[in-house]
């Protein structure tokens, strides 16, 4: 299955003052589409072209660096998108999911200051997670392009810490683009349509 670029779902601006349409512009149409070009590539020369994105993911780790760091990226972002939305984030969570939040990740406030812990604590590049795990939520980090996918996870909710991420806009104030990240931008209905494909 050929890598595709996903459109955003709202405009580059939608994020703002959070998440500016510059920081948008150069992740999505540069960074994002680089993962994509390069992973059609590879994928291709692997002799994978024909699988699926998270089957893709699962087989090259560990075997095929390059292809794994291209698709693992372009995977977390397919997602990245989605669990950002204008006017998200907040402590309001879709029932299901905060009785999920109380019971296995000891109720918002704990999640939030232990996934901007992650995020913070991730050194270099990558991403802090929120994933399923033998039926329960746990919070992870990963370097660079991985994922829970490749550690019997279900990801559920994302955030990238590469620096592309948040530069432009916190300069090398990590913590602060994390905290906005879970107070002004998070799409609680997606991650919630996630944990229930996680939960099935």
């Amino acid at each position: 299955m050929a890598f595709k670029l996903p459109e955003l779902p709202y405009a580059y601006d939608a994020l703002a003052p959070y998440m500016s349409a510059e920081t948008l512009e150069f992740h999505h149409d540069k960074h994002h589409n680089a993962y994509v070009t390069k992973g059609n590539e590879l994928a291709e020369e692997a002799g994978m072209a024909d699988l699926s994105l998270e089957e893709i993911v699962k087989k090259s780790h560990g075997s095929n660096a390059a292809l794994f760091n291209n698709a693992g990226q372009h995977y977390n972002h397919i997602h990245f998108w989605n669990w950002m939305k204008k006017d998200g984030g907040g402590n309001k969570l879709p029932g299901k999911l905060q009785s999920a939040f109380d019971s296995d990740l000891g109720g918002f406030d704990k999640f939030r200051s232990d996934f901007v812990a992650a995020g913070v604590g991730q050194f270099g590049s990558g991403w802090a997670w929120v994933a399923v795990k033998d039926g329960k939520l746990e919070i992870m980090k990963t370097p660079n392009g991985e994922n829970p996918l490749v550690h019997g996870a279900a990801p559920i909710l994302g955030v990238d810490v590469w620096e592309h991420s948040y530069y432009i806009d916190y300069r090398n104030a990590r913590p602060k683009y994390l905290e906005a990240f879970v107070d002004n931008m998070i799409n609680w209905e997606y991650v919630e349509k996630m944990y229930e494909e996680a939960t099935k």
